[in-house]
């Protein structure tokens, strides 16, 4: 029996390699870090947290003329967080991507399931790499692309299933209390490149549901994001307008402004940047606090993720002037550094209607990788902190003058266990 069920798939695979490509690929990819002040300032008192996460996954990959589809599981667990022997833990594993693709042309296909979005720099829409989950999506995403132009077109509708988890006993009632996630979202993204450069345009509607009334409250993003090389020199910009309502039914009018340069000198590349994010104002009636949404957040803002990344700073905004840059160090080994001078984007509120100055801090990043080969790679980083005392007001319980510092080390193992001929 045993000999016809190796026949059989052996047989599949045969099939594949002549009609579609196939491929399984794994990847295994723990991070031990050292924290002390990561995210948020560490009090006087506190104790370093010291732990490994490890994301495990699993990737399926098909594709034909017609149909492609990926389904990718993963578990994300920190080590020890179960006992030798156990039986489950099956909260720990998921399904990050399940999607089938259908090409109705070469130019226009459909993708609907659970996938990962990530545009441009990833500064609005990103897959969120970094974190051990990532993030993904469930939608529907119609896409275009003739020669150098590309134009993809997403809707999502989420639903709860906690209170009804089966289909039956789904007979009335839409409301979706689920934090952290949109009830609906819908974008249009347009993408034309050049021989030198490319731009890009995004519009972007996002209904969140309020838990007061059960309302949807829309807000609209829009803007623009353009590449464009002079020579050696490399020039990045982009701008984003927020309007519309916050889940409060507060009307909004936020911006994000961003520009960066890269030279090189010599082999290594120096980039000069800055990134602009409106904060609240005491003297609008509007909300004026700029919310870049589903982006991969830790790529800016400094690695210690103190804006933006799963927690709060007042809603004041930031203003991030930063310098950084690359230096090889070997045919596969390189060393990254980065300084950010952090500038609250917004005055600080105070209770007692004191004045605080607008500087926030500086941070230090270091970042060294090595790829042993095309499979394994390695991530030693180290990040300091330099607050002021204004950053304990938008991020209070912490002390500016504790050593806020962050130390990790990731190893990245990516196998590729089966792959059909083209």
């Amino acid at each position: 029996m045993r000999k016809i069920y190796l026949f059989l798939f052996i047989s599949c695979l045969a099939a594949i390699e002549v009609n579609a490509q196939f491929s399984i690929g794994g990847e295994v990819r723990p991070r031990t870090e050292y924290r002390h002040g990561f995210k948020t300032l560490a009090s006087e008192d506190a104790k370093p947290a010291f732990f490994t996460e490890q994301r495990s996954r699993l990737y399926f990959d098909y594709k034909s003329d017609k149909v492609s589809a990926k389904i990718t599981f993963q578990d994300v667990r920190l080590w020890g967080g179960a006992t030798q022997v156990y039986k489950s833990d099956a909260a720990l594993t998921n399904v990050y991507e399940a999607w089938g693709q259908y090409n109705f042309t070469e130019a226009l296909s459909i993708r609907v399931g659970r996938q990962a979005l990530d545009y441009d720099n990833a500064r609005i829409l990103g897959n969120l790499g970094w974190a051990a989950q990532g993030r993904s999506h469930d939608l529907a995403l119609f896409q275009w692309q003739k020669n150098q132009s590309k134009w993809h077109v997403g809707a999502a509708f989420n639903q709860e299933d906690v209170l009804s988890p089966s289909e039956p006993g789904r007979l009335k009632n839409t409301y979706y209390f689920l934090g952290g996630n949109y009830k609906t979202m819908q974008f249009s993204w347009f993408n034309q490149a050049f021989e030198s450069g490319n731009v890009s345009f995004l519009v972007l509607n996002n209904g969140v549901q309020s838990a007061v009334d059960s309302a949807v409250y829309f807000s609209q993003t829009a803007g623009a994001y353009a590449v464009k090389k002079l020579g050696k020199v490399s020039l990045n910009g982009e701008a984003y307008y927020q309007f519309g309502k916050n889940p409060s039914g507060k009307s909004i009018g936020a911006f994000l402004l961003a520009a960066n340069i890269t030279y090189p000198v010599g082999k290594t590349p120096l980039t000069l940047g800055v990134d602009y994010l409106s904060g609240a104002s005491s003297t609008s009636s509007k909300d004026n606090a700029f919310n870049p949404l589903y982006g991969t957040h830790h790529k800016f803002y400094g690695y210690m993720d103190y804006f933006y990344v799963g927690n709060g700073h007042g809603n004041v905004g930031i203003k991030d002037l930063y310098l950084t840059a690359k230096f090889k160090l070997s045919e596969k080994g390189a060393l990254e550094t980065g300084v950010h001078q952090f500038i609250s984007g917004s005055e600080i509120p105070s209770a007692d209607n004191s004045s605080y100055k607008t500087n926030l801090g500086t941070e230090l990043d270091l970042v060294f990788s090595q790829a042993f080969n095309k499979d394994v790679l390695l991530h030693v980083g180290y990040s300091q902190m330099m607050a002021t005392s204004s950053m304990e007001i938008i991020k209070p319980g912490g002390s500016s003058s504790s050593f806020n510092n962050w130390a990790w080390v990731m190893l990245t193992i990516k196998p590729t266990f089966f792959e059909s001929a083209p």
